[in-house]
């Protein structure tokens, strides 16, 4: 479907966007996939975001709202229609409460809490990606994650602005009620902090930081790790039975560790490849396609579906592509 030049003009002319169109969208995500989109607006303060968003929703054009595509695998077709990026990016503090608005980087984040020496985001150290992604998708790390810190996220909900505390937001591992309502797009978000040596949490950022760099360079055309870790409660008890204690994490049971056993380590489709040091990473060697990604994603969830009868849940989110090929 083709973007009607009414609806492109009138993006246009809203202050603060600019519209572009048949960007390569492999240019705009980490695993560096995706084919063109029909139109790519970014708005650069919230109010302009809000004006483009009403303007993309009644054009009767499909659209999607990403983020910095850290987590994204898009279509090799790319998008036929519209993709909005909030670019808003303010951090400010008022005591020991940060505000910060959804199209920052998470690390701008994380350093600008450490450097004002506030406690409580600093295990997240290295993680990509924008504050909006972070609170949509519940990140965390070194058993912390954000919604520990939230106090409250305004987001769009398509026609009005709305304010939810951190129980409407109904956050658990990796989850959050804005994953149910695609079209509730996150504007900013208020966290509260604990006062707390600025050298210290450096010092333990830093440490992180090298442990992450070292298992994922920044080089690496990947999107971190591809499926959620499980739950061991969850799991059943014939299967908790052939988790060894010493790979339980937080009472969770690490996705990489059935996909080890499921002979995850080393498989590749094309130029996608799993790592050979851990199996729940998959990257970009090179001229990789999203149907290569998506098809060895379909197989690894295959494999452990047969030899575990556990149904394996991507953390990445997917543009333009329906399901993953199983």
């Amino acid at each position: 479907m083709t973007v009607p030049e009414e609806t492109i003009h009138r993006l246009a002319n809203i202050p603060n966007v600019s519209v572009s169109e048949g960007v390569l969208l492999s240019g705009q995500t980490r695993f560096g996939i995706g084919g063109p989109a029909d139109v790519f607006v970014e708005a650069a303060s919230l109010e302009a975001f809000a004006a483009a968003f009403q303007v993309a929703q009644g054009s009767g054009a499909p659209y999607s709202v990403i983020g910095d595509g850290t987590n994204l695998i898009v279509s090799d077709q790319g998008f036929d229609g519209i993709v909005l990026r909030l670019a808003a990016n303010a951090i400010h503090r008022d005591g020991a409460t940060i505000r910060a608005e959804a199209g920052a980087e998470l690390q701008a984040l994380v350093d600008y809490s450490i450097d004002q020496g506030l406690r409580g985001l600093e295990t997240m150290t290295g993680i990509p990606g924008s504050v909006g992604a972070a609170v949509y998708g519940n990140a965390g790390a070194y058993g912390h994650s954000i919604d520990e810190r939230v106090r409250q996220v305004r987001f769009l909900d398509g026609s009005a602005i709305r304010s939810f505390g951190p129980a409407e937001c109904q956050f658990h591992y990796r989850e959050s009620i804005f994953k149910e309502h695609k079209n509730w797009i996150i504007l900013d978000v208020e966290l509260g902090m604990t006062p707390a040596s600025s050298a210290e949490l450096r010092l333990a950022a830093d440490e992180i930081f090298k442990i992450r760099l070292a298992k994922y360079p920044a080089t690496m055309k990947c999107a971190g790790s591809i499926f959620k870790n499980l739950i061991l409660a969850e799991l059943p008890e014939s299967v908790r039975r052939q988790i060894p204690d010493r790979v339980v994490r937080e009472g969770k049971a690490p996705s990489a560790y059935f996909l080890e056993q499921a002979g995850a380590k080393g498989m590749h489709r094309g130029a996608i490849q799993v790592a050979d040091y851990h199996a729940n990473l998959i990257y970009n060697t090179g001229d990789g396609t999203a149907r290569e990604l998506c098809e060895l994603i379909g197989e690894l969830k295959s494999r452990v579906r047969e030899q575990f009868g556990l149904e394996l849940e991507e953390e990445v989110q997917y543009v333009g592509l329906n399901c993953v090929i199983s």
